[in-house]
């Protein structure tokens, strides 16, 4: 992957070019890759620059020392020097996600002139980050020479333990390629045992970090000061030497008529001196500066345009670039953007609610205002939050059209969060549609039903309300009509948004394609929920086929899961199959974890593997449901997991249990045809297993007579029940303009050769055997003929069905156990077919299971956590159909994969 970039003098101070964008679709913030200029008083420290110098020997340095100790500005000076690659990356606490983190990593590397191939791909999903691009990361930069230096400013602010063991793994795996400066405040999430016993890390601590009373003199002439040399021991003493606290003595004692008595006489407690040295470096500045100061306090970040609204001034460009110069704690990020030192800037908010009490709200009102013109809905809806303007910050979101966001795991859990701590004083459309957002992103359906009814009326009674409050409340309309399984509602929802949707701002549709795709999703789900399978199909695909990346992955994954379904009852598992693995695939493309996405592939996948009589793989793609706390209250995915569990427990004999997960505790505005078939026929299969022939066929009377698989499955009961001709009726009465699927045919096939059996017609019995395995042998479809019972063994016996059902459904020539055979009825193992190809991390797993490594072993040795290893298993046995390690091994050897 070539990233381009622009450089611009320095090429410390290379930047990204314009346009380039990161994970969540926002630009890259270009200021997070400038390295921190030196000012004017700033002291050169030649004997740490030449232990880092050093320190290229090794592939980790860290530098590690308190805040205020003149670390960054220590390893700024060093690159300055260097005459190799230094990608600069300054850590903000976002960046912990794994995702944005990377995909900064990546930026940086190529804003310092380091290009990567086009086998590099850069992570999409700001949340995660798949070791397929760690390791294209690791190996593109293996041999390189010189090797790119990479210094990670702020690493402390990485939280996320993930992110330091993906660091490591590059680390370790790009060899000497890769040279690696971590600058933070405290003990990252390393193996720094493993370095330091390797003599592979350079450390640079507090203690070293601290001026020498050598050093401390030169600080203090740089700003004008000449003490004795006793006296700049015992402030060295006093300080401990900190960087920060002598740069703030300095400005102070500037300002003294007597600067010796002065450092002499104050207080030497650490909190003490910081609250005091702060106050007086506030205090020598003009009121005017001093009250900028406080007012940018609640900002993370700012620029000359910004501080003007804030302070009511138009000349907040003098002044910041003045403080910057003065080395007044303002730090500059580069592109006209500065910030305060933390320790700073956490003084002056003290200070702001002392000297103006009641600002605080006003200025963050201001500041989120601001940021609202601007584009920059996150902060904007921070700072809204922040001043307790729930109005603002839920108008915010509604008028960006961002509503569908609470449904799209990117930013829904930090939209969750912020608007929690939204009261119930907080009212109008704006704050409502949010509330209606999340509860129904929680399933909290009467609540977020009764705040959609609140909106509509607001929104009848107002002429003037935007587009983007209308569209947002047929979106969530949508949504609450699916999960109730209302399709008229889901329909007049849709038509709503159809009408609205040209009156909205094509700049805002064109930003959030997910709310489109979301609407399609929730509408053909509705639909399939009545039993309207084309309707649903057709805008089931067109979500499907919506644009947008990582903003509509999920819903794109959903959408194919359900089109899945619906090949499966249709008939077509192979389709189904294919469709449902497709659905897994797109969630992969973008480095979303496995198992991933909304689950209803993997309940499909489940019915398609007790269709093809691989039991154990249909209890493992439902056991991976499970893990991703699959939403039982759509009723779509709830009638899905019944159908998978139902089966998988009557192909095991356990006729109650299947009664049991047959019905899943729904309340719904309409039933479902498909949906409630189930049920009867898994209640009717009951009554038949327990000799209750007459209940079972009395069950079956009022199924529907348009979904031709429950049919089949109803006279295939009838036969079973002992009435022959009724079985035969219902096969007739199927029409043959719904085309069903080969699952269909081959149980169709199966019921009449057995009523040709029963009555004694034994070549037409044969006749349709052979037709139904023909139907069944490229779909694998081994469960029909283990449900027809006894009778059909004989047949399979007979020379021309041997052969058809050889390899597949029996085993080859010889004596071998065949379908209905007592122990033997399971037939022989299904074959070694890898359903989906292995990644690179999950052969390395592979060949590991094959040297017979234990779990911890495996983690050790691909420096990877145990539970990463366990999800690789977890992902390595799906593919391979199996359950266990040795299964693994032989079922990899079969296929050559060893």
């Amino acid at each position: 992957m070539v990233v381009s970039a622009v450089v611009t003098g320095d090429r410390n101070t290379a930047v990204p070019a314009a346009g380039r964008v990161d994970p969540l679709g926002d630009p890259f913030l270009r200021t997070r890759f400038a390295v921190p200029s030196r000012p004017a008083t700033f002291l050169p420290r030649r004997r740490l620059t030449q232990h880092l110098a050093e320190g290229l020997g090794t592939p980790l340095t860290m530098v590690n020392g308190s805040a205020g100790a003149g670390k960054t500005l220590l390893v700024a000076d060093w690159t300055a020097s260097l005459d190799r690659p230094v990608a600069w990356l300054t850590v903000e606490t976002e960046t912990q996600r794994p995702g944005t983190f990377w995909a900064y990593f990546l930026q940086a590397l190529s804003a310092s002139g380091t290009d990567l191939s086009d086998r590099v791909h850069c992570p999409a999903d700001p949340n995660r980050v798949s070791r397929k691009v760690l390791s294209e990361i690791a190996e593109d930069l293996v041999g390189r020479d010189p090797a790119p230096i990479v210094v990670l400013d702020e690493f402390d602010r990485v939280s996320a333990s993930e992110v330091a063991e993906q660091l490591e793994f590059v680390l370790q795996h790009a060899g000497s390629g890769l040279r690696l400066v971590l600058v933070t405040r405290n003990e990252p999430m390393l193996s720094l045992h493993r370095y330091r016993a390797a003599g592979t890390l350079t450390e640079i601590r507090d203690a070293e970090l601290a001026l020498n009373p050598e050093e401390a003199a030169a600080l203090l002439e740089l700003h004008g000061l000449s003490l004795p040399a006793d006296a700049v021991r015992a402030l060295v003493e006093r300080t401990r030497g900190w960087a920060a606290g002598l740069r703030l003595c300095a400005l102070a004692a500037q300002e003294s008529p007597d600067p010796e008595r002065y450092l002499k006489e104050f207080e030497a407690d650490h909190s003490t001196v910081a609250d005091f040295l702060l106050a007086e470096v506030l205090r020598r500045q003009p009121p005017a500066t001093q009250d900028l100061l406080l007012r940018v306090s609640v900002l993370d970040r700012f620029c000359p345009d910004l501080v003007n609204r804030l302070t009511h001034r138009t000349d907040a460009a003098l002044i910041l670039a003045e403080l910057h110069r003065d080395n007044a704690f303002v730090e500059q990020l580069g592109q006209g953007w500065y910030r305060l030192h933390p320790l700073f800037g956490e003084i002056l908010q003290t200070h702001l609610r002392v000297r103006h009490p009641g600002l605080e709200p006003d200025l963050h009102r201001s500041a989120a205002q601001w940021m609202r013109r601007r584009g920059a809905l996150p902060e904007a809806l921070a700072h809204g939050a922040a001043a307790d303007d729930w109005g603002f910050t839920a108008a915010a979101v509604v008028d960006d059209l961002a509503i569908g966001q609470f449904f799209t795991d990117l930013r829904s859990d930090d939209l969750n969060e912020l608007f929690s701590r939204m009261g119930p004083e907080a009212t109008g459309p704006a704050t409502e549609l949010v509330r209606a957002a999340r509860d129904l992103a929680h399933n909290d359906l009467d609540r977020a039903v009764a705040h959609l009814h609140h909106v509509e009326a607001w929104l009848s009674d107002e002429k003037e309300d935007p587009a983007t409050a209308q569209l947002s409340w047929a979106f969530l309309e949508a949504v609450a009509a699916r999960l109730t399984g209302s399709p008229a509602r889901a329909e007049q929802a849709a038509e709503t948004a159809d009408e609205i949707r040209p009156e909205v701002p094509p700049h805002l549709l064109d930003k959030h394609p997910e709310l489109s795709a979301l609407l399609l999703t929730h509408l053909g789900s509705t639909r399939l929920w009545a039993g309207r399978y084309e309707d649903a199909r057709a805008a089931l695909s067109e979500a499907a086929d919506c644009p947008g990346g990582i903003l509509t992955v999920l819903p794109r994954e959903e959408s194919m899961g359900h089109l899945a379904l619906i090949d499966y009852l249709d008939g077509w598992p192979g389709r189904a199959e294919h469709q449902a693995l497709a659905a897994m695939t797109e969630t992969e493309r973008f480095s979303l974890p496995q198992p991933s996405g909304s689950g209803i592939d993997r309940l499909v996948l489940a019915a398609v593997a007790v269709d093809r009589h691989e039991l154990g793989r249909a209890q493992a793609l439902l056991d991976e449901a499970d893990e991703l706390d699959l939403d039982t209250q759509d009723p779509v995915k709830a009638a899905g997991r019944a159908i998978a569990t139902a089966r998988l427990h009557l192909a095991r004999g356990n006729a109650r249990a299947a009664m049991e997960s047959a019905t899943p505790a729904l309340t719904t505005t309409v039933a479902s045809p498909w949906a409630d078939s189930l049920e009867r026929l898994v209640t009717s299969a009951v009554h038949l297993a327990e000799g209750r022939a007459e209940t079972a066929a009395e069950v079956l009377r009022h199924l529907p007579d348009d979904q031709p698989a429950w049919t089949v499955e109803a006279a295939r009961i009838q036969l079973a029940a002992g009435r022959p001709d009724a079985a035969i009726d219902l096969l007739d009465s199927v029409s043959a303009e719904r085309r069903p699927g080969p699952a269909v045919t081959v149980r169709a096939a199966l019921v009449r050769a057995q009523a040709a059996q029963v009555a004694g017609d034994t070549e037409t019995a044969r006749r349709f055997v052979a037709q139904a395995l023909l139907l069944a042998r490229p779909e694998r479809l081994r469960r029909p003929f283990l449900d027809a019972g006894r009778w059909i063994r004989p047949l399979l016996a007979t020379a021309p069905l041997r052969s058809l059902a050889a390899e597949w459904l029996v085993p080859g020539p010889g004596p071998g156990p065949v379908p209905g055979n007592g122990p033997g009825a399971a037939g022989p193992r299904p074959a070694p077919i890898v359903v989906q190809e292995l990644s690179e991390r999950e052969r390395d797993v592979l060949q590991r299971l094959a040297q017979m490594m234990s779990t911890e072993e495996i983690a050790v040795d691909l420096y990877l956590s145990v539970n990463t290893v366990k999800t690789h298993l977890k992902s390595l046995y799906r593919k391979l159909a199996v359950n266990r390690r040795s299964e693994a091994v032989h079922r990899a050897r079969d296929m050559r994969l060893l």
